[in-house]
């Protein structure tokens, strides 16, 4: 026969020519539907007395033989409730997919193109054998499939469900991708391994894990598994570091090969996702290997929880293999129906322990509900007036030619119509609410979150995607708004590998013999931040400092190697080094590093160690203090105010009112306030910068056409050219601090710069030692510095925790003061800080202000002179005897009075000495007179010197 042509394939196709007759047995005998005959369809009544519907599983393995026991029991519970089906019975017919081994090797690989030539090749080779087998078993007319256990049997049969559009209900199999669109018959009633690696990497996030490793069976289920969990990790900005897959049939020795790489790689969170059937086996290698011990985290997926609830008790070898794991396990809420179901399980397995006892694993819940959820399908279909009937396929006789007498195979008329009512079906069974959503999940996915303890295990709590990870039961949070802050996201402790319940940090350094390569600037100038140390490797510098201050902070040994970057005669770009360590030369950098937006897109950088951004030096020059210093702090128009207010308030002004407002009569003290205004206004106008420079900042700087100078190396250069605008001609690269120094002497005109852009941090210290130069204007750009490793390293978090530590413990501090300790000359330099003002500064106001005194009280005595002669001379006779004393005290009597006092006694006075002036005119009553006349006494004799101030 030609099939033994294929010599490619040789020892695959003689595994294929021993089993492909019980494929085809299996295969025709599931989906066989209705009896052969030439296009005649079957039918049958509206509600007949029995519904033929079959099963699938492997009998033998972990979540087989309990599904067995739980099909049959549903099977007899649903057909002795004539509520459901209306005295209608289930039949079902099970098969066990293990006894042929090819269903394992499908499990186990797919096909190569070669090889599925040859298979189908053999098919046609045996095509007499095959009908005769066929006609064998098509004696049912089947119209649902329980099953299939296998993800991969499930993609490979769906295809077959889709054409005779027969609905599967799977219990067991989890593949994510049997969701989609491209299977429409397959019908998943148990949970999808979507939310379990869901749950995984929320789990992952909780513990502040970034990278994990995934060791997974390399199959639809495990490939398809494994892809899940790497986009729920992506979500969180965590990943899959390595994948280590795993043959389904690998030997010992070959999953011994994978563990000893996976023990070389950087991560210790390891995602074990596998088959009941050997992942206790990879799990006793790991044991072998040391990678039970501390520092491990383990994840199992659900099928480990499967066999602790099977094969419970394991052994005391397998138990020490698995201390400290986490696992899943598919929650299924407390109920009295799972509770009756669970105490009726030692009975109805009692006839099925011939080869050990078996417990009750959650699997065995979806299957007795699996059986439910049918029945009420089934019972809404024939509701809708749905009946049993079936038609040929033209189209299943065209394929290959006819070759494979596909026509024996029947379409299910009704397939469509049973398949809604199943996905419509809503009840409560032994796994709770068994109700669809829109994408066809189980409605509320939740799983366990348990703990392997002893000889036990221990729920550390639950996970849901209604409400993520917490240690409520999932029930208790429906009734609450849901919420996934981190906050609320809580689980209890945990037992690790290794006996600890310290969390492990979950990763070491890759066992490989190799130190970090760490790049380090190797700088020409300012070498007091990172420089290297002539004639040796070593470096030193305020940035080493740090870094060996973090690196002795850290909870473990830090093997690296400083390498230099840069040709030693002019300073390379930071920006250079840091591309370099996503091409793999370099593993971390360090050194005078500026966190940037550009570099933060393809590196992470610690917690900045010292602040800067970028500044303007420019030279500047002292203003000299002279007699007329004082004008420059005031515009013409501010003078105006200021001089006319300082007469206001001055003290010439205080005489001038004295004699006329009261408010200038009270105690010296009212009106201090008003005498010191211009005083403090002066003085604070005058103590700010005293140093001139013609560019004043940033925008006079762009506004210019002038040459600027910048750093060699520095990201100032892109910053001004992409973010400021300024041409890139005007830019003049300088490489130390004498050559800054030179350009700003020089000035735009003679070859130079006009101002020199740069970050603060080595301005400060340029300007310690040159104080012709200055910082102008603002600073324009906040960033820091920081050491940079590759993207989302664990390290540059471990690094950030030591640099705050170092800041806390005032460490970071003491180093800036070592290395970075400002000369006398900086805080001028920096601040633009002024010289004192002198008393020549201000002797041309002092000259204006004596002079406006001096002949506003000359003004001022000429005018109380003549009124003193008028008002005293006439009312005193000259005696020869008065002298002079006497005359100046009473003219400083006269200064003290009111001058409306004054002018009233002199009115009086003279009426008195007129007496035949007619008192019409409002003349004053004699008691009136006489009570004005004891007051001005009393207030004359109380006049001295000094008074009414």
């Amino acid at each position: 026969m030609s099939f033994w042509n294929c010599s490619d394939s040789g020892s695959i196709i003689r595994q294929f020519a021993m089993n492909v007759i019980w494929v085809l047995v299996l295969i025709l005998l599931v989906f066989s539907n209705g009896h052969v005959s030439n296009g005649v369809s079957t039918n049958s009544s509206n509600r007949p007395e029995e519904v033929k519907i079959g099963s699938m599983f492997s009998f033998n393995s972990a979540i087989g033989k309990v599904a067995k026991v739980a099909l049959e029991a549903a099977i007899e519970d649903v057909n002795s409730n004539p509520a459901i089906l209306g005295g209608t019975k289930l039949n079902l017919t099970m098969y066990d997919a293990n006894f042929s081994g090819f269903l394992g090797m499908v499990e186990g690989k797919h096909f190569r193109h070669e090889e599925y030539l040859c298979y189908m090749e053999f098919l046609k080779c045996l095509k007499n054998q095959r009908r005769t087998l066929a006609l064998k078993f098509m004696e049912s007319d089947t119209v649902a499939i329980i099953g299939p256990q296998s993800s991969v049997t499930a993609h490979v049969i769906s295809h077959i469900a889709n054409e005779l559009q027969v609905p599967l209900l799977s219990f067991a199999a989890t593949d994510p991708t049997l969701s989609s669109l491209q299977y429409p018959f397959f019908v998943r009633t148990t949970q999808n391994d979507q939310f379990q690696m869901a749950a995984i990497a929320d789990i992952v996030e909780y513990y502040e894990w970034r990278d994990v490793i995934a060791i997974y069976a390399d199959n639809d289920f495990g490939r398809s598994g494994i892809a899940a969990l790497s986009d729920e990790l992506a979500g969180k900005r965590c990943q899959i570091s390595y994948k280590a897959p795993l043959d389904p049939q690998a030997t010992r020795t070959e999953i011994m090969d994978v563990l000893v790489k996976v023990t070389l790689a950087e991560s210790r969170i390891l995602v074990l996702h596998t088959y009941p059937a050997w992942g206790l086996d990879v799990l006793s290698v790991g044991h072998y290997l040391g990678m039970m011990d501390s520092g491990y985290v383990w994840i199992a997926t659900n099928w480990l929880s499967t066999v602790l609830d099977t094969d419970s008790p394991l052994s005391s070898e397998s138990m020490d293999n698995i201390q400290g794991l986490i696992t899943l396990r598919m929650y299924t809420p407390e109920s009295e129906l799972k509770r009756n179901f669970v105490s009726r399980w030692k009975n109805l397995t009692t006839h099925q322990m011939a080869n050990g006892p078996f417990g009750l694993n959650t699997y065995g819940l979806y299957a007795y509900d699996t059986v439910w959820l049918l029945a009420h399908g089934i019972d809404a279909f024939f509701s809708q007036g749905g009946n049993i009937s079936f038609s040929n396929d033209s189209r299943l006789s065209e394929l290959n030619g006819g070759n494979l007498h596909l026509d024996a195979l029947n379409i299910f008329d009704g397939g469509k119509l049973l398949l809604n009512n199943i996905l419509n079906v809503n009840l409560t069974g032994l796994t709770g609410n068994m109700r669809f959503s829109s994408d066809r999940s189980l409605f509320r996915p939740a799983f366990e979150v348990i703990n392997v303890i002893g000889t036990g295990v221990r729920t550390i709590g639950y996970w849901s995607n209604y409400s993520g990870l917490s240690v409520l039961p999932p029930e208790t949070l429906y009734s609450k708004p849901p919420n996934r802050s981190s906050s609320s996201q809580n689980l209890y402790p945990v037992m690790w590998p290794g006996q600890t319940t310290q969390k492990p940090r979950g990763w070491v350094f890759p066992n490989n013999g190799r130190a970090l390569r760490i790049g380090v600037p190797n700088r020409v100038s300012y070498c007091e931040f990172v420089g290297e140390v002539p004639g040796t490797e070593m470096f030193k510098g305020y940035c080493i400092d740090v870094f060996m201050a973090a690196v002795n902070l850290l909870p473990y040994a830090l093997p690296f190697k400083l390498i230099p970057f840069g040709d030693g005669i002019k300073n390379p770009s930071c920006t250079e080094l840091v591309h370099l360590i996503t091409a793999g030369v370099y593993d971390a950098a360090i050194g005078d590093i500026a966190i940037i937006t550009n570099r933060t897109r393809i590196v992470d950088f610690t917690q900045p160690y010292f602040e800067s951004g970028l500044v303007v030096v420019a030279p500047v020059k002292k203003l000299n203090s002279d007699a007329w210093a004082f004008l420059r702090p005031f515009s013409g128009s501010m003078w105006m105010v200021t001089g006319g207010f300082f007469l206001l308030v001055g003290i010439v002004v205080w005489i001038l009112e004295h004699r006329l407002n009261d408010d200038f009569r009270g105690p010296p003290r009212r009106q201090v306030v008003t005498i010191l205004c211009y005083t403090a206004s002066l003085t604070s106008i005058l103590t700010v910068q005293q140093l001139s420079s013609p560019i004043k900042g940033l925008e006079s700087l762009r506004m210019s056409n002038d040459p600027i100078g910048y750093q060699q190396g520095s990201f100032a250069r892109n910053y001004m050219i992409s973010e400021l605008g300024i041409h890139e001609s005007r830019l003049i690269a300088l490489n130390s601090p004498e050559e800054y120094a030179e350009a700003l002497k020089k000035g735009p005109k003679n070859g130079g710069v006009a101002a020199l852009v740069d970050e603060r941090a080595y301005v400060e210290l340029f300007l310690s030692s040159r104080c012709e130069f200055s910082i102008v204007g603002q600073e324009f750009t906040k960033n820091g510095w920081g050491f940079a490793f590759p993207r989302d390293s664990p390290l540059a978090v471990d690094m950030s925790t030591a640099i705050l530590k170092l800041s806390e413990n005032g460490d970071l501090q003491r180093i800036h003061d070592k290395w970075l300790m400002s000369s006398a000359c900086s805080s001028q330099g920096a601040k633009l800080a002024v010289d004192r003002l002198q008393l020549k500064s201000f002797s041309g106001l002092f000259i204006v202000c004596g002079l406006v005194c001096f002949l506003a009280l000359l003004v001022y005595f000429v005018k109380m002179v003549g009124q003193y002669i008028r008002h005293y001379s006439a009312e005193e006779p000259e005696s020869s005897g008065s002298s002079w004393s006497s005359h100046f005290q009473t003219f400083l009597t006269f200064a003290g009075e009111k001058e409306e006092d004054v002018k009233s006694r002199s009115k009086r006075r003279q009426l008195e000495r007129d007496p035949n002036r007619s008192n019409d005119g409002g003349m004053e009553s004699t008691s009136a007179a006489s009570n004005r006349r004891c007051t001005e006494m009393a207030s004359n004799r109380s006049v001295s010197f000094g008074s009414g101030v």
